[in-house]
Parts: C-alpha cells; sequence; structure tokens
C-alpha cells in the first residue's frame, strides 16, 4: 500500500490545493469520510463543511468546502467544490458579520455558508 495519495481540491473558478498527503477527511451526502492510500474506489456527493487534509509533510490544510463531489481512484483524491476556500483566507471577523446579517435576513443558505467559514478558522 502507498504510504500518501495524490489530491486536488478545485473549485469552481480556481485550483485551491494540491499535493501529496497522508489522509483526507470530508462531509459527504452519507456521513463524513476518510480517505487514506489504497483506500476502495469512490465517487461520492459533497456537503458543505470543513476538509481537512493531513499533509505528506505533516502540516494540516483545512478548507471550507460548499457543495461539489469527491472521486478516489488509483490514490488520487479529487475534491471538485462549487466553493471552496482554504481556512488561512478566510477573515473570522468578515465571517462572523456574515453569519450575523444571514441570521438577520433568514437567509438559511448564507447562514450556512458563513458556519461552514468559521468551522474551517476552527479547525485549522
Amino acid at each position: 500500500m502507498a504510504a500518501e495519495l495524490h489530491v486536488e481540491l478545485v473549485a469552481a473558478d480556481r485550483s485551491v490545493w494540491s499535493g501529496e498527503a497522508t489522509l483526507v477527511i470530508a462531509r459527504t451526502t452519507s456521513g463524513d469520510i476518510g480517505v487514506m492510500p489504497g483506500h476502495q474506489p469512490l465517487l461520492g456527493v459533497l456537503e458543505s463543511g470543513p476538509v481537512t487534509i493531513r499533509t505528506s509533510e505533516g502540516g494540516t490544510v483545512v478548507a471550507a468546502v460548499h457543495g461539489g463531489f469527491i472521486s478516489f481512484a488509483d490514490n488520487k483524491l479529487s475534491l471538485l467544490a462549487e466553493i471552496a476556500e482554504l481556512a488561512d483566507e478566510i477573515d473570522p471577523q468578515r465571517a462572523e458579520r456574515a453569519l450575523e446579517r444571514a441570521k438577520a435576513e433568514s437567509d438559511a443558505a448564507a447562514e450556512r455558508r458563513a458556519e461552514v467559514r468559521l468551522r474551517a478558522v476552527a479547525v485549522r
């Protein structure tokens, strides 16, 4: 079994992160999933939530992902997201204001996006 897998995290508008990893944790419509090298092939639908990538160098990359697909085959994991932001790119104060605004406007979708962004920042 290989000791690492190649990961591509891509949003509709850009490549967000690419590299080698030992573990990726993501939320799918079937629940949370952890993918390690040698995992069975899979294809799933991503739910909004943080994605955690344990890099081969021992670091951790966290991204807020909003919808999309996850695919794994031949030790290559693709996360194709509608929207994805690395936790390091997220301004927590701005996300908090967006959450307050969404609650005030009763905008459930915007509220969910803001909550996911804040969870991603908390995980990093």
